[in-house]
């Protein structure tokens, strides 16, 4: 009973293998393909055609709906906050800020066939809303420190004021043309942090 029970331990401590860990890969990107265009009512089997694996491959990465679409949500506030980071070694400063915030309306304008799911996915879950905004306050408060500290950047604005802009300015998604929009709005904002 014991040497099984170890053996249970050992298989629970294991890394996964580099298969898994593609096949869990290309999962999240064909969810993120699917689920912009077909909404949330597109079918998991279309996810794992698209992926090019098994149904039961991914229900064995994403045992529900609601675990895929928190999934692909994560890996893109992921891959935001992992730009920040090689955007805060750019020469310029409030380029690298605004370049983050255009990359943020991008994140939206490819999920926008998704957002209201996604927003039921993530209701309630504390640990998800704790995870997400913490990693986006750090990148933006990144990106916006080091602003403020080269001289260009007035310093009474905080990381939750440039998120809050952001998503606001993001809520206009359902009029024609937005992105355009948006991305200048965002311009007329980050030029209104600089310092005079």
């Amino acid at each position: 009973m014991t040497e099984k029970m170890g053996q249970e331990s050992a298989k629970a401590s294991r890394k996964p293998r580099a298969d898994s860990l593609r096949n869990r890969e290309k999962l999240l990107a064909a969810a993120a393909e699917i689920f912009r265009d077909g909404g949330p009512e597109a079918s998991l089997d279309a996810v794992a055609r698209r992926a090019g694996v098994g149904i039961g491959t991914l229900y064995r990465h994403f045992p529900t709906r609601d675990a895929l679409f928190e999934a692909v949500y994560r890996r893109d506030v992921d891959q935001l906050a992992d730009l920040a980071e090689e955007l805060a070694a750019a020469e310029d400063p409030v380029a690298a800020l605004r370049d983050w915030l255009h990359r943020g309306v991008d994140v939206v304008a490819t999920k926008k066939g998704m957002l209201a799911t996604l927003a039921l996915a993530t209701e309630g879950k504390q640990e998800l809303f704790a995870y997400t905004t913490g990693r986006m306050y750090a990148a933006a408060g990144m990106l916006l420190d080091r602003a403020v500290a080269a001289g260009a950047l007035r310093s009474d604005v905080a990381a939750e004021d440039v998120l809050r802009a952001l998503v606001g300015l993001c809520s206009m998604r359902d009029q024609p043309d937005w992105r355009q929009s948006v991305t200048r709005l965002l311009d007329i904002f980050v030029d209104g942090l600089k310092r005079r």
